[in-house]
């Protein structure tokens, strides 16, 4: 990030952020079409992450203009000894502000999160027509090293 901008803060999201949440993720062509324009089902899954412990919705912050989004969720498990995973979903920057370093200090903030609650590996899926994604996550130290299958239900 340029010496002359400030510093990024995050919190997490509100209900009134919803809109500006919907729009950042849906802001290219490969997930538009399935995330649609914002309306009652971005609600209900809003709803339902609030009410979950072991989900966040955060939001990366410049000058009180929301640049930035990802889901945290934590997935407690047996294998791995029963170590917790930080799962990080739907890590979006507006495209304005890409490449100030605003996408590494959100992942830098999912990891301190991770290790606040104990997990013990960050994990994350990133569509195979994303290359610019997978340069940033292998950067930050992330392999590939698994393939993985989706099935709409």
């Amino acid at each position: 990030m340029p010496l002359d901008e400030p510093a990024v803060t995050f919190r997490p999201a509100l209900r009134t952020d919803l809109a500006r949440v919907v729009e950042l993720i849906a802001d290219d062509d490969v997930a538009r079409e399935r995330t649609g324009t914002f309306g009652a089902a971005h609600v209900a899954g809003f709803e339902a992450i609030e009410a979950s412990p072991n989900d966040e919705l955060v939001l990366a912050v410049l000058d009180d203009e929301v640049v930035g989004v990802m889901q945290l969720t934590f997935v407690p498990g047996v294998s791995r000894n029963g170590a917790t995973r930080l799962l990080v979903e739907a890590v979006r920057v507006d495209a304005r502000r890409r490449g100030r370093g605003i996408g590494r200090a959100l992942m830098e903030h999912a990891h301190a999160r991770g290790r606040e609650r104990g997990a013990a590996l960050a994990q994350l899926t990133s569509d195979k027509q994303r290359p610019d994604a997978h340069r940033f996550y292998r950067s930050l130290g992330y392999a590939q090293s698994h393939e993985g299958f989706k099935l709409t239900l």
